[in-house]
């Protein structure tokens, strides 16, 4: 019995064994194959048998959209183009949004702050206002709900914020003209699980 405890444990590890060597093969050149080999396995003990243990990465799972009809499947194609074109601006925003709080948190007179702010306005501009300028309108609302998304603040408040509540109602006025609204906000779990769905496509990879 004791032989045949044995005979099964070798085989199971035989089994492990070929496991982690595809693992490497398949996430690693012949170079790092051949470094990975020095390595010390972590490993874990089941049944008295001492099986080399692996963390391996994971794998997201996203079930594919249900359509309602072909209108609704049409819609999620350019809603697939808009994404792609909108999105690294929206990114882009709250990175710049990040490193702007974080350096005015460093100033200390609102001098300071309103000349650093004056610069960082003229920055923003030169980057984004030609490439800005050629979205189309459906664009410019996608682009709002995403700043809100990247950024946790609607663009209505960071006008606030940065330029004051006149010009945020002035340019929320001016907003709706063109039928859009500076206080849109994302809700991935409501109206936009759509728009949520592309972006977990686009993140991993899948379109």
């Amino acid at each position: 019995m004791q032989g045949k405890t044995n005979y099964i444990s070798y085989f199971k590890w035989i089994g492990c064994y070929w496991l982690v060597t595809l693992v490497f093969i398949n996430n690693t050149n012949g170079q790092e194959l051949a470094d990975s080999i020095n390595l010390v396995l972590q490993h874990r003990i089941i049944e008295n048998d001492t099986l080399p243990h692996i963390n391996l990465q994971e794998i997201p799972v996203i079930p594919p959209y249900k359509f309602k009809n072909k209108r609704h499947k049409r819609r999620y194609g350019k809603m697939v183009r808009n994404i792609k074109k909108v999105l690294p601006y929206a990114r882009s925003a709250g990175e710049k949004v990040n490193a702007i709080n974080a350096h005015l948190s460093t100033l200390t007179t609102e001098k300071e702050k309103k000349e650093y702010l004056k610069q960082a306005e003229k920055e923003l501009f030169d980057e984004f206002e030609a490439p800005l300028r050629k979205l189309t309108f459906s664009q410019g609302r996608l682009l709002i709900k995403l700043i809100n998304r990247e950024t946790g603040d609607t663009t209505y408040d960071l006008i606030k914020q940065y330029k004051g509540g006149f010009t945020a109602f002035f340019w929320q006025g001016v907003a709706r003209l063109f039928g859009s609204n500076l206080k849109s906000e994302y809700y991935k779990d409501g109206d936009d699980q759509m728009i949520e769905h592309i972006i977990l496509l686009i993140d991993n990879g899948i379109i």
